[in-house]
Protein backbone atom coordinates (compact mmCIF):
# COMPACT_ATOMS: atom_id res chain seq x y z
CA UNK A 1 0.00 0.00 0.00
CA UNK A 2 1.36 3.45 -0.95
CA UNK A 3 2.20 5.68 1.99
CA UNK A 4 -0.15 8.64 2.31
CA UNK A 5 1.24 12.09 1.71
CA UNK A 6 1.07 14.66 4.51
CA UNK A 7 -0.05 18.27 4.02
CA UNK A 8 0.02 21.35 6.24
CA UNK A 9 -2.47 24.11 5.48
CA UNK A 10 -2.17 27.35 7.43
CA UNK A 11 -5.32 29.27 8.33
CA UNK A 12 -7.38 26.16 7.63
CA UNK A 13 -10.21 26.46 10.14
CA UNK A 14 -12.49 28.29 7.70
CA UNK A 15 -12.83 29.86 4.27
CA UNK A 16 -10.38 28.96 1.52
CA UNK A 17 -8.09 27.09 3.92
CA UNK A 18 -10.90 24.83 5.09
CA UNK A 19 -11.90 24.02 1.52
CA UNK A 20 -8.29 23.23 0.64
CA UNK A 21 -7.95 20.93 3.64
CA UNK A 22 -11.10 18.98 2.76
CA UNK A 23 -10.17 18.75 -0.93
CA UNK A 24 -6.72 17.35 -0.16
CA UNK A 25 -8.27 14.86 2.26
CA UNK A 26 -10.57 13.70 -0.55
CA UNK A 27 -7.37 12.98 -2.48
CA UNK A 28 -6.22 10.56 0.25
CA UNK A 29 -3.79 12.98 1.91
CA UNK A 30 -3.30 13.33 5.68
CA UNK A 31 -3.94 16.93 6.70
CA UNK A 32 -2.64 19.20 9.45
CA UNK A 33 -4.99 22.07 10.26
CA UNK A 34 -3.22 25.20 11.42
CA UNK A 35 -5.34 27.81 13.18
CA UNK A 36 -4.85 30.82 15.42
CA UNK A 37 -8.18 31.79 17.03
CA UNK A 38 -10.89 29.41 15.82
CA UNK A 39 -10.20 26.23 17.82
CA UNK A 40 -13.80 24.99 17.65
CA UNK A 41 -13.84 25.39 13.89
CA UNK A 42 -10.42 23.72 13.57
CA UNK A 43 -11.63 20.72 15.55
CA UNK A 44 -14.70 20.45 13.34
CA UNK A 45 -12.60 20.53 10.17
CA UNK A 46 -10.24 17.86 11.53
CA UNK A 47 -13.17 15.62 12.47
CA UNK A 48 -14.73 16.07 9.04
CA UNK A 49 -11.45 15.05 7.44
CA UNK A 50 -11.13 11.92 9.58
CA UNK A 51 -14.55 10.83 8.33
CA UNK A 52 -13.02 10.79 4.85
CA UNK A 53 -10.67 8.02 5.96
CA UNK A 54 -7.43 9.93 6.43
CA UNK A 55 -5.62 11.26 9.49
CA UNK A 56 -5.83 14.86 10.67
CA UNK A 57 -4.61 16.97 13.57
CA UNK A 58 -5.09 20.64 14.43
CA UNK A 59 -2.26 22.83 15.70
CA UNK A 60 -2.51 26.36 17.03
CA UNK A 61 0.14 28.84 15.90
CA UNK A 62 0.27 32.52 15.01
CA UNK A 63 2.13 32.42 11.69
CA UNK A 64 3.45 35.94 12.26
CA UNK A 65 5.54 34.61 15.17
CA UNK A 66 8.58 32.58 14.14
CA UNK A 67 8.89 30.72 17.46
CA UNK A 68 5.26 29.55 17.35
CA UNK A 69 5.80 28.23 13.84
CA UNK A 70 8.88 26.33 15.03
CA UNK A 71 6.84 24.69 17.80
CA UNK A 72 4.11 23.77 15.32
CA UNK A 73 6.64 22.04 13.07
CA UNK A 74 8.00 20.08 16.03
CA UNK A 75 4.49 18.84 16.75
CA UNK A 76 4.08 17.78 13.12
CA UNK A 77 7.48 16.04 13.15
CA UNK A 78 6.53 13.98 16.20
CA UNK A 79 3.19 12.96 14.68
CA UNK A 80 4.06 12.35 11.02
CA UNK A 81 7.84 12.60 10.71
CA UNK A 82 7.74 14.50 7.42
CA UNK A 83 5.74 16.78 5.11
CA UNK A 84 4.99 16.47 1.42
CA UNK A 85 2.77 19.50 0.85
CA UNK A 86 2.73 22.97 2.39
CA UNK A 87 -0.04 25.44 1.63
CA UNK A 88 0.64 28.95 2.98
CA UNK A 89 -2.93 30.25 3.16
CA UNK A 90 -3.20 32.18 6.45
CA UNK A 91 -3.84 35.85 5.81
CA UNK A 92 -5.03 39.16 7.21
CA UNK A 93 -6.87 42.06 5.62
CA UNK A 94 -7.09 45.62 6.97
CA UNK A 95 -8.00 48.09 4.23
CA UNK A 96 -7.23 51.81 4.54
CA UNK A 97 -6.00 54.49 2.19
CA UNK A 98 -2.33 54.99 2.99
CA UNK A 99 -2.88 58.49 4.37
CA UNK A 100 -5.22 56.98 6.99
CA UNK A 101 -3.29 53.77 7.64
CA UNK A 102 -1.51 53.35 10.96
CA UNK A 103 1.85 51.62 11.39
CA UNK A 104 0.04 48.94 13.36
CA UNK A 105 -2.36 48.25 10.49
CA UNK A 106 0.53 47.98 8.06
CA UNK A 107 2.49 45.68 10.37
CA UNK A 108 -0.42 43.34 11.11
CA UNK A 109 -1.09 42.60 7.45
CA UNK A 110 2.53 42.37 6.30
CA UNK A 111 3.64 40.28 9.29
CA UNK A 112 0.76 37.83 8.87
CA UNK A 113 0.80 37.50 5.09
CA UNK A 114 4.46 37.91 4.11
CA UNK A 115 6.41 37.22 7.29
CA UNK A 116 4.02 34.35 7.98
CA UNK A 117 4.87 32.74 4.66
CA UNK A 118 8.57 32.99 5.50
CA UNK A 119 8.14 31.80 9.11
CA UNK A 120 6.21 28.67 8.20
CA UNK A 121 8.21 27.77 5.09
CA UNK A 122 11.58 28.30 6.74
CA UNK A 123 10.64 26.01 9.61
CA UNK A 124 9.17 23.39 7.24
CA UNK A 125 12.14 23.06 4.90
CA UNK A 126 13.82 20.25 6.83
CA UNK A 127 10.54 18.27 6.90
CA UNK A 128 9.50 18.57 3.24
CA UNK A 129 10.64 15.51 1.32
CA UNK A 130 12.18 15.61 -2.15
CA UNK A 131 9.41 15.82 -4.73
CA UNK A 132 7.26 17.88 -2.38
CA UNK A 133 4.99 20.82 -3.09
CA UNK A 134 4.83 24.36 -1.70
CA UNK A 135 1.76 26.37 -2.68
CA UNK A 136 1.43 29.99 -1.60
CA UNK A 137 -1.87 31.87 -1.67
CA UNK A 138 -1.26 35.34 -3.07
CA UNK A 139 -3.92 37.58 -4.68
CA UNK A 140 -4.63 39.38 -7.94
CA UNK A 141 -4.15 42.52 -5.83
CA UNK A 142 -0.49 41.52 -5.52
CA UNK A 143 -0.28 41.70 -9.32
CA UNK A 144 -2.37 44.75 -10.16
CA UNK A 145 -2.73 46.67 -6.87
CA UNK A 146 -5.96 48.10 -5.51
CA UNK A 147 -7.15 51.33 -3.92
CA UNK A 148 -6.94 51.22 -0.13
CA UNK A 149 -4.85 48.04 -0.04
CA UNK A 150 -1.23 49.13 -0.06
CA UNK A 151 -0.44 46.87 2.91
CA UNK A 152 -2.30 43.86 1.49
CA UNK A 153 -1.01 44.35 -2.07
CA UNK A 154 2.58 44.75 -0.87
CA UNK A 155 2.38 41.57 1.19
CA UNK A 156 0.81 39.56 -1.63
CA UNK A 157 3.29 40.90 -4.20
CA UNK A 158 6.07 39.89 -1.82
CA UNK A 159 4.68 36.36 -1.75
CA UNK A 160 4.99 36.22 -5.54
CA UNK A 161 8.67 37.21 -5.41
CA UNK A 162 9.22 34.74 -2.58
CA UNK A 163 7.59 31.98 -4.64
CA UNK A 164 9.66 32.56 -7.76
CA UNK A 165 12.93 32.76 -5.85
CA UNK A 166 12.26 29.67 -3.74
CA UNK A 167 11.27 27.70 -6.84
CA UNK A 168 14.79 28.30 -8.18
CA UNK A 169 16.35 27.23 -4.88
CA UNK A 170 14.38 24.01 -4.41
CA UNK A 171 14.29 22.77 -8.00
CA UNK A 172 17.31 20.57 -7.36
CA UNK A 173 15.21 18.66 -4.83
CA UNK A 174 12.30 18.29 -7.27
CA UNK A 175 10.21 20.42 -4.90
CA UNK A 176 7.85 22.68 -6.83
CA UNK A 177 6.87 26.12 -5.54
CA UNK A 178 3.86 27.90 -7.04
CA UNK A 179 1.49 30.70 -6.12
CA UNK A 180 -2.25 31.09 -6.62
CA UNK A 181 -3.72 34.57 -7.05
CA UNK A 182 -7.44 34.47 -6.21
CA UNK A 183 -9.76 37.27 -7.25
CA UNK A 184 -13.04 37.96 -5.48
CA UNK A 185 -13.84 34.83 -3.45
CA UNK A 186 -16.87 34.61 -1.15
CA UNK A 187 -15.39 34.21 2.37
CA UNK A 188 -15.62 35.83 5.79
CA UNK A 189 -12.75 38.08 4.71
CA UNK A 190 -14.81 39.59 1.88
CA UNK A 191 -18.25 39.60 3.47
CA UNK A 192 -17.94 43.20 4.73
CA UNK A 193 -17.39 44.69 1.27
CA UNK A 194 -20.27 47.16 0.67
CA UNK A 195 -23.18 45.84 -1.41
CA UNK A 196 -22.72 48.41 -4.19
CA UNK A 197 -19.01 47.63 -4.43
CA UNK A 198 -19.82 43.91 -4.77
CA UNK A 199 -22.25 44.67 -7.60
CA UNK A 200 -19.59 46.68 -9.42
CA UNK A 201 -17.08 43.85 -9.05
CA UNK A 202 -19.60 41.32 -10.35
CA UNK A 203 -20.18 43.36 -13.50
CA UNK A 204 -16.41 43.36 -14.12
CA UNK A 205 -16.08 39.56 -13.96
CA UNK A 206 -16.42 38.00 -17.44
CA UNK A 207 -17.71 34.69 -16.06
CA UNK A 208 -20.53 36.57 -14.35
CA UNK A 209 -20.13 35.22 -10.83
CA UNK A 210 -17.96 35.60 -7.79
CA UNK A 211 -15.66 32.78 -6.81
CA UNK A 212 -16.13 30.23 -4.07
CA UNK A 213 -13.41 28.64 -1.91
CA UNK A 214 -13.68 25.38 -3.83
CA UNK A 215 -12.51 27.16 -6.99
CA UNK A 216 -9.16 27.71 -5.29
CA UNK A 217 -9.11 24.32 -3.56
CA UNK A 218 -9.42 22.41 -6.82
CA UNK A 219 -6.36 24.17 -8.22
CA UNK A 220 -4.40 23.50 -5.03
CA UNK A 221 -5.23 19.80 -5.34
CA UNK A 222 -3.88 19.78 -8.90
CA UNK A 223 -0.67 21.63 -7.97
CA UNK A 224 -0.19 19.19 -5.06
CA UNK A 225 -0.57 16.16 -7.33
CA UNK A 226 1.98 14.21 -9.34
CA UNK A 227 0.38 15.65 -12.50
CA UNK A 228 1.90 19.07 -11.71
CA UNK A 229 5.46 17.85 -11.32
CA UNK A 230 6.82 20.02 -14.15
CA UNK A 231 5.12 23.23 -13.06
CA UNK A 232 7.07 25.55 -10.78
CA UNK A 233 7.62 29.27 -10.18
CA UNK A 234 4.18 30.07 -11.60
CA UNK A 235 1.49 32.49 -10.43
CA UNK A 236 -1.96 31.26 -11.48
CA UNK A 237 -4.95 33.58 -11.29
CA UNK A 238 -8.32 32.24 -10.13
CA UNK A 239 -10.56 35.26 -10.72
CA UNK A 240 -13.14 34.47 -13.39
CA UNK A 241 -11.33 36.84 -15.75
CA UNK A 242 -11.53 39.87 -13.45
CA UNK A 243 -7.92 40.84 -14.06
CA UNK A 244 -7.89 40.48 -17.86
Amino acid sequence: MTERKVALITGASRGIGKSIAIELAKNNINVIINYYRDEKEAIEVAESIKKLGVDSIYVKADVSRFEECAKMIETIKKKFGHLDILVNNAGALLDKALKNMTKGQWDLVVKTNLDGTFNVTKNCLTLIRDGGRIINISSIVGISGNFGQTNYAASKAGIIGFTKSLAKELGKNKITVNAIAPGYIETNMTKDIPFIRKKIILVMIPLGRTGIPEDVAHLVAFLASDKAGYLTGEVIRVDGGLSF
